[in-house]
C-alpha cells in the first residue's frame, strides 16, 4: 500500500506530458490521476498509523486532494490540454514533487495500472 501511495504522489508530479502518455496508455481520463491521489490519502492514516509513512505525507497528500476538489466542476480543467497551462494542475505538481523529495522518495517511475473494463 505503501508504494500505492508513492505511486499516486508521482504520478501527480509527473509532467504534463507524461501524464498525457500515462493516461493515454492506460486508456483512461486524466481526472483518474485525482482518483487515485484520493486513494492513496484515504490510505495514508493507516500507513502513518503504522510508521510506514509520517505525518507529513499525510499532510501533503491532504493538501494536494483539496486543490483537486477545488476543481471539481469544471471539467475543463480535466482535460489533456488543461495539464499544462492550469495553475492549480501546476500546485498540485509542485506540492507533489516537494512531497517526493523531502521524504526521500525521488522521482520513480510512474505506477502501471490495470483497468477493468
Amino acid at each position: 500500500m505503501r508504494s500505492f501511495v508513492i505511486g499516486a504522489l508521482r504520478l501527480v508530479a509527473a509532467s504534463a506530458d507524461e501524464q498525457v502518455g500515462w493516461a493515454r496508455r492506460h486508456g483512461v481520463l486524466t481526472d483518474e490521476i485525482a482518483l487515485d491521489l484520493e486513494h492513496a490519502t484515504g490510505a495514508a492514516p493507516g500507513l502513518v498509523a503504522a510508521g510506514a509513512l509520517g505525518e507529513a505525507v499525510l499532510a501533503g497528500l491532504r493538501e494536494i486532494d483539496a486543490v483537486f476538489s477545488e476543481m471539481s466542476g469544471d471539467p475543463d480543467r480535466w482535460s489533456p490540454e488543461a495539464l499544462g497551462g492550469d495553475e492549480a494542475w501546476g500546485r498540485a505538481r509542485g506540492l507533489a514533487r516537494g512531497l517526493l523529495e523531502g521524504e526521500g522518495f525521488g522521482l520513480t517511475p510512474l505506477p502501471e495500472i490495470h483497468v477493468s473494463r
